[in-house]
């Protein structure tokens, strides 16, 4: 599955729009707390372990929304937009991840 943020692929013609697809991944604060506490990482002002976390959650969108269009057959999904979001204060805060684009057939 070719996924994009361009809206086509260089050397394809796309043959078909199936649709929008998107995946999200909500990563509530314990996970934050957990790595926090390990904040020993920071290496001038990053943090590994919170990095990490933002990768895994960036795909688990991309996978869930590349599954999404594979079962409308698509070969591709271009157009791709990724969001993060803030959700809820103190102690029932999340982090969501999204990502949304265009499920396409490409011409054989």
């Amino acid at each position: 599955m070719i996924i994009t943020t361009t809206d086509g692929i260089e050397g394809m013609r796309i043959s078909d729009y199936l649709g929008v697809v998107g995946g999200e991944a909500v990563m509530g604060t314990n996970v934050f707390r957990d790595f926090f506490a390990g904040i020993r990482d920071v290496v001038g002002g990053r943090s590994g372990s919170y990095e990490k976390e933002l990768r895994r959650a960036r795909t688990m969108a991309l996978e869930e929304m590349a599954e999404k269009a594979e079962k409308l057959g698509a070969d591709a999904v271009v157009a791709v937009d990724l969001d993060y979001e803030h959700l809820g204060t103190g102690d029932r805060s999340m982090l969501m991840v999204s990502a949304n684009g265009t499920a396409v057939k490409l011409a054989r």
